[in-house]
């Protein structure tokens, strides 16, 4: 994993005292810490473009863990979540992980307990970010690519033949070939595979291939 220190921890809880427990621990280890008493505060001020993860209080009054794991969210914030309750209700505890929380811990939490935990989530959000700058380049790749190169290149991650291709598109086969070239050379691949994994990342991404090329 990356070192701790490059690594924030957000921690929000309307008691002070845990706060201070919480930072004190895992500074300690070499994390960056942010603690906030309001939930709406660290939803107006986190920066969500930093690796970490957050540890969330469920009982707040302000708002719910819940509930601000539900904002966080509707901002498209995927930040890995560890909650933290003083009172073990099952049926909470079986929300929250529905939701998506990374953990559900009961206070007082263990020291080693609650680190465990947070390495967890971090090494989940540390893949997640790396993840996101890959497929960031591969979208670049992607928007260099011509108008015609896209149409070929949809066309071969569809499994269709240079000849077929060229049928398709009313061109020679040479041409396609050239543009076929051009496209393995852009988007850092030298195998039909690998050109249709780049294609269902940039899928899963949310970006509609066909659709683009459609539109440009």
């Amino acid at each position: 994993m990356s070192q701790p220190g490059n690594i924030w921890v957000y921690v929000v809880d309307d008691d002070s005292h845990v706060l201070r427990a919480f930072r004190r621990l895992l500074e300690t280890v070499g994390y960056k810490v942010a603690t906030y008493d309001s939930p709406v505060e660290f939803l107006a001020s986190h920066d969500p473009t930093l690796p970490g993860c957050a540890l969330l209080d469920v009982g707040m009054t302000e708002l719910s863990g819940l509930e601000t794991q539900e904002k966080l969210q509707a901002l498209g914030d995927t930040r890995p979540i560890i909650f933290v309750t003083g009172h073990d209700d099952v049926k909470t505890g079986i929300l929250a992980m529905k939701s998506g929380a990374c953990d559900y811990l009961i206070k007082p939490v263990p020291e080693d307990v609650l680190l465990a935990a947070v390495e967890t989530a971090v090494r989940m959000d540390l893949t997640a970010f790396q993840e996101r700058i890959h497929v960031g380049e591969l979208s670049q790749h992607w928007q260099s690519l011509t108008h015609r190169e896209r149409e070929v290149m949809e066309h071969v991650v569809r499994g269709r033949l240079n000849k077929q291709i060229a049928g398709d598109l009313n061109i020679v086969e040479k041409t396609v070939k050239v543009h076929r070239s051009r496209v393995m050379e852009k988007m850092c691949t030298r195998s039909v595979a690998g050109l249709v994994h780049i294609a269902e990342q940039l899928e899963r991404s949310g970006l509609n291939l066909k659709s683009m090329t459609s539109r440009v």
